[in-house]
């Protein structure tokens, strides 16, 4: 095993870790603080597929993340009510099952990022990352002016939605299933770095010229990253909207996409636990320093720019070294 490799079953082991000790010490903040950070980490390594990989700088990733959560917000709204989802153009059941919403999250994602990517891609630099911003913006005051969803209010869904041979409200067992959602979730994100789609991806992030030259279609190998980049980021979503039993509009705000990227950069941008990392250590700070001083963004921004400055590998890059691939 690497020295990256052990750090990565060092970050696994401390997540799992917290989560026991909570459930043992009968505090169940600590499940709590764990399930967010095994789906915020999850939401980065969505976002590190287009980030790290692709080197797409995405400032709209909260579409997703939030289309995500009003996928399942909605579905389990329409089952508790008894109603259908009869606004839209086809009529659709309500539901509480996960293995039902969260396909329907991931299909929703990818529908959006297909047509957002297909869009953006065709510019790049600034001129990308506002893009994506603006179609962000866009869903979010969509949603806060849709009234029959909770507006700016929110949208409450009053049970957690069920997972076949789960008790989804007992905390340990919806850390399990974040867990085990995590674990894919980087799983996947290895097997496409290390294929040849991978490859590719690397190298028109490196010279989009002498890949298109080779005959290699820059422009659909990025969308497809950005496509599989945002599906996995709303499957983040759908279960965060189920750790908080909320929906809201700040899922989609631009501040989100600002947490999701600040995630990948402190974990180290292109790692597969990176954004893991950056999410334990993000939600660290916001626990602890959070309960100091109302400005405690301040000393993360602090943070921030010294990894920018001087640790351009982030947490995994002190720890692990400066290879980048683990």
């Amino acid at each position: 095993m690497t020295r990256e490799g052990a750090v990565n079953a060092v970050i696994l082991a401390l997540l799992a870790a917290v989560a026991l000790a909570g459930a043992a010490g009968d505090r169940p903040f600590l499940v709590t603080l764990a399930a967010k950070v095994a789906i915020l980490g999850l939401a980065g390594v969505g976002l590190n597929i287009a980030l790290g990989f692709g080197g797409l700088v995405s400032f709209g990733h909260a579409a997703f993340f939030g289309l995500g959560g009003y996928v399942a917000g909605i579905l389990a709204s329409h089952a508790q009510n008894y109603e259908p989802v009869a606004e839209w153009p086809i009529t659709i059941a309500g539901t509480q099952e996960m293995l039902i919403i969260w396909p329907a999250a991931l299909a929703a994602c990818a529908l959006a990022a297909a047509v957002i990517g297909a869009l953006s891609l065709r510019t790049s630099g600034i001129f990308f990352i506002m893009i994506t911003l603006a179609f962000a913006q866009m869903l979010y005051y969509f949603a806060i002016s849709w009234p029959a969803y909770g507006g700016e209010d929110g949208l409450p869904i009053y049970l957690r939605n069920a997972f076949p041979g789960l008790d989804t409200m007992d905390g340990l067992q919806f850390f399990a299933l974040c867990l085990a959602a995590l674990v894919l979730g980087v799983g996947l994100s290895w097997r496409l770095r290390d294929s040849r789609f991978g490859l590719a991806l690397e190298a028109a992030r490196q010279n989009p010229e002498r890949v298109a030259a080779v005959g290699i279609r820059v422009f659909r190998v990025r969308l497809a990253a950005f496509v599989i980049s945002a599906a996995i980021t709303g499957l983040a979503g759908a279960l965060y909207a189920d750790l908080n039993r909320f929906v809201s509009p700040a899922m989609l705000s631009w501040q989100t996409s600002g947490e999701l990227i600040v995630l990948v950069i402190l974990g180290g941008v292109g790692r597969l636990w990176g954004p893991v990392a950056g999410a334990g250590l993000f939600v660290f700070l916001e626990h602890v320093l959070g309960g100091v001083s109302e400005y405690w963004q301040a000393l993360l921004g602090l943070m921030l720019l010294g990894v920018v400055l001087f640790a351009r590998g982030g947490l995994l890059g002190l720890l692990a070294g400066a290879r980048r691939h683990g």
